[in-house]
């Protein structure tokens, strides 16, 4: 048996590829199947199977396209009510591949249809277990992202009591020394407490996760349900979009149109990815500074509504088609109304900040802190500044006040560009500025 994970970064994502005697299946798979493709054609092997543990809502999966390229079934639990071609696949359920047996486990928890896989050779000597977003290295999956989103909806508590029933009856009792495989590790936001590793067993999460650890139900359902994260906007959109089966990967880049600039239409929104020096020395009135980072995907899919259209600008073709194939992750591709390069001429430069003086006089600025609301509340900076958190400045603007000049922070200053920028084209002034990363000087 071979066991292959592919880890996407930005997205904090894992899936995988198991090949036995020739034939593989695919777990979770990313937008882009063509490294599956390649992993397959690099062992001879043949792929026939594809299975989703759920609809996933923090990127777009290519199952529906692995199907229709390479017949490969599609194997997914009825409680989905997959709108796609599909094979179910619940308790007691099993795939052949090879001389192992895939099995299906319903764990439900993250997500009503949530499922794992238990893979085991003929002998049942190696056991590991898929458990997609139901149990990760350190945590378990929020319960929180189905409350209006997929076939079947559920309330946070609700979920959190069968995750309860999911971990102690089915997970914790299997054998220690099985191998877990997740579908997401650290910096997802499908969960609050994830390990650095991208693998355990089952015996070390009985150890030393905090959800595994001896507490009743209730005690359980209260400590899963408080400080989760925040839930981008697209989280939702994606769990219907993966519902139904995404277009193919290929196609939709390619179909995004370039345009010039006079060909821009007033009132959509123009998003420049470009670093925030070459932002802030001229850009295009309006736009904002969501920069081409690790994180890209989920702070455009946490900015932008789902339904929202906007232009990407960047500084050269291989930038502009980095950050295309990263839109189509979460599949915001069709709100692409075109892309871009940065024009020469016509740009509006950012103020500069006189550091020194704000040091003395931080009183004369209305401040601004962007950071998440977890963040404020262990690391508070400025007393008296005004908390958005990012995701939320757009629809909250109106709160910020405009007779003095605006300084936005965040704890870093990836975020800080984006959201100066934001309240600069939203309010239409000059005195907006982004204290960057000399925000990390004011921290004690």
């Amino acid at each position: 048996m071979i066991i292959h994970q592919f880890y996407d970064t930005g997205l904090a994502h894992a899936s995988y590829a198991i090949i036995s005697q020739g034939k593989m299946a695919i777990i979770d798979p990313a937008r882009n199947p063509q490294p599956y493709y390649d992993f397959c054609a690099e062992h001879g092997a043949e792929l026939i199977a594809v299975i989703e543990t759920h609809p996933h809502a923090d990127f777009v999966s290519s199952h529906l396209e692995i199907h229709q390229q390479t017949g490969a079934t599609i194997y997914v639990s009825k409680l989905v009510g997959a709108a796609y071609p599909h094979q179910t696949f619940d308790d007691g359920d099993c795939i052949d591949l090879g001389d192992i047996s895939l099995k299906a486990v319903n764990t439900p928890g993250h997500s009503p249809d949530s499922i794992c896989i238990i893979a085991e050779d003929e002998m049942s000597a190696h056991k590991v277990i898929f458990t997609g977003d139901t149990l990760f290295v350190g945590d378990v999956g929020r319960p929180d992202l189905r409350e209006s989103a997929g076939n079947i909806t559920a309330k946070k508590e609700e979920l959190a009591r069968q995750m309860y029933h999911s971990t102690r009856e089915k997970l914790m009792t299997l054998p220690e020394d099985m191998i877990v495989y997740p579908a997401h590790g650290p910096g997802s936001l499908c969960g609050k407490n994830m390990s650095p590793d991208l693998h355990s067993t089952i015996g070390r999460e009985l150890r030393e996760n905090y959800a595994l650890q001896l507490m009743d139900e209730l005690t359980f359902v209260n400590l899963l349900t408080n400080d989760q994260p925040f839930v981008p906007r697209y989280f939702g959109f994606d769990v219907d979009l993966n519902k139904q089966g995404a277009a193919a990967f290929g196609d939709a880049v390619k179909a995004i149109p370039h345009v010039k600039p006079n060909e821009l239409i007033d009132g959509i929104l123009i998003i420049d990815i470009r670093f925030e020096k070459q932002f802030k020395h001229g850009h295009i009135r309006g736009s904002i500074n969501l920069q081409n980072g690790d994180k890209f995907e989920t702070w455009l899919g946490s900015i932008v509504n789902p339904e929202e259209s906007f232009y990407l600008v960047a500084h050269n073709e291989a930038e502009l088609n980095i950050v295309m194939e990263k839109t189509a992750k979460i599949g915001y591709e069709q709100n692409i109304k075109g892309v871009m390069l940065i024009p020469e001429n016509g740009l509006q430069r950012s103020s500069d900040l006189d550091l020194d003086y704000f040091r003395r006089n931080p009183g004369d600025y209305t401040i601004v802190d962007i950071r998440n609301d977890n963040e404020v509340k262990d690391t508070p900076i400025f007393a008296n500044a005004i908390h958005i958190p990012l995701p939320e400045l757009r629809d909250r603007i109106a709160e910020i006040p405009t007779d003095k000049p605006i300084i936005v922070h965040c704890a870093a200053g990836y975020r800080s560009a984006a959201g100066s920028s934001i309240i600069a084209a939203e309010t239409d002034l000059n005195a907006v500025y982004d204290l960057g990363e000399a925000i990390v000087s004011f921290v004690d």
